[in-house]
């Protein structure tokens, strides 16, 4: 499964423990990265910046379902599942 464009779930549902740029001791779950642009893309994809829990993310249908909605409900359910 591809990620699908604008979706940005994948960078407002989890936590991230690891520094961000613009946020240097990560980001807490339901929080918009700061590296995620108005039409919900990063702007740092492919940079060496960008924390390998992100580059490491591959789009699943069990993760990201058929929606951007639904992406971001199934995430925030994984995320608080974890906590």
């Amino acid at each position: 499964m591809d990620c699908r464009l604008g979706c940005g779930a994948c960078c407002i549902a989890p936590s991230i423990t690891s520094p961000i740029p613009g946020m240097p001791n990560g980001k807490p779950a339901g929080v918009r990265c700061a590296q995620l642009n108005d039409d919900n893309l990063c702007k740092i994809f492919g940079q060496p910046e960008r924390p390998d829990v992100c580059a490491e993310f591959t789009a699943n249908i069990d993760v990201c379902g058929t929606t951007n909605e639904q992406a971001l409900w199934l995430i925030t359910d994984l995320e608080s599942s974890t906590c």
